[in-house]
């Protein structure tokens, strides 16, 4: 895989989605375009903050720790904007449910330190690191800038904008769309929960066994998870957090009446994301663990379906 052309086809894909949909859906206010404004100013804020403390320390994380965190600020921010009205006081709330349990499964891997830039880096940063696209330094460095810090903070302002599409139209009221994208939330929250919580007991335990000398047997021999929600979708994570953001989406269309509108943008871009950092994580596994391959092929690799016998 060629990560530096996967990274150049998402950015055009930032630039090129976001464009087509705003063909779709009703112009901006001033009220809107204030707040449009300011979530746009703490987004370069956020931008520029990651991309100099991961050069300063060679953690690349900092877009990882904020994940969680930021979307609570932009959709709180825009909430303010319409005079917590229902509607937009239940997205809030919503992100903010999601943001805590994502921070704290986030935490409990190391990555929050008292020394705020330092934490445990996703393993995947250094892989990439090492590879020959990025050597010199200063081609890691680009990719720093335009990807790790600068697109991905932009894809997480844009998958929280249907917030902003909300206070549009602020006067609509809570409907029966409403009720059922919050349950669908909720129901992946609780989903992606469960999956988190499996992998996080698994990797303990190989993990532990590994530092007590002892020998891995049966599916800890395997060196992957494949039991639980695992045995039914690679990725049950990926999956549950895909869904969430096409779950929040439905917020804008009960507020507008559109079905396609142009905060669709964000939970398309998540998906194109996702597909590829999938692809990178299995090319790592899939050299790690012998079996993995025959995993591959008779599990799903987001939807949970069926094994294959």
């Amino acid at each position: 895989m060629n990560i530096i052309k996967v990274a150049s086809l998402l950015i055009t894909t930032l630039l090129i989605v976001p464009i087509i949909t705003c063909f779709f859906g009703t112009p901006l206010d001033n009220t809107e375009l204030l707040a449009l404004k300011t979530v746009l100013y703490i987004n370069l804020a956020v931008v520029v903050y990651c991309f100099v403390v991961g050069e300063l320390t060679n953690n690349n994380s900092q877009v990882d720790k904020l994940w969680s965190i930021i979307p609570i600020v932009y959709t709180w921010v825009i909430t303010d904007f319409g005079n917590y009205s229902p509607r937009l006081i239940l997205m809030s709330v919503l992100v903010t449910i999601w943001g805590l349990r994502l921070t704290y499964n986030f935490s409990r891997h190391g990555a929050f330190t008292i020394k705020f830039w330092e934490g445990v880096e996703d393993y995947r940063w250094q892989v990439l690191r090492d590879k020959p696209e990025f050597q010199p330094k200063w081609k890691w460095t680009l990719f720093n800038l335009f990807f790790i810090s600068g697109y991905q903070n932009i894809l997480i302002l844009l998958f929280t904008l249907p917030v902003l599409v909300a206070l549009q139209f602020n006067n609509t009221p809570l409907g029966i769309l409403d009720y059922l994208a919050a349950g669908f939330m909720l129901f992946f929250i609780v989903y992606e929960t469960i999956a988190d919580q499996q992998h996080w007991r698994y990797q303990s335990k190989k993990h532990d066994m590994i530092k007590n000398g002892e020998e891995l047997t049966g599916d800890y021999k395997k060196g992957f998870l494949d039991k639980g929600l695992w045995a039914y979708s690679r990725h049950p994570n990926y999956f549950a957090e895909q869904s969430i953001w096409v779950s929040f989406y439905l917020f804008s269309v009960s507020a507008s009446g559109q079905w396609i509108n142009w905060s669709i943008a964000g939970c398309l871009l998540l998906i194109v994301l996702f597909q590829g950092s999938s692809d990178f994580s299995e090319e790592i596994s899939a050299g790690k663990y012998p079996e993995y391959t025959n995993y591959q092929k008779r599990v799903s690799r987001f939807f949970p379906m069926k094994v294959k016998k």
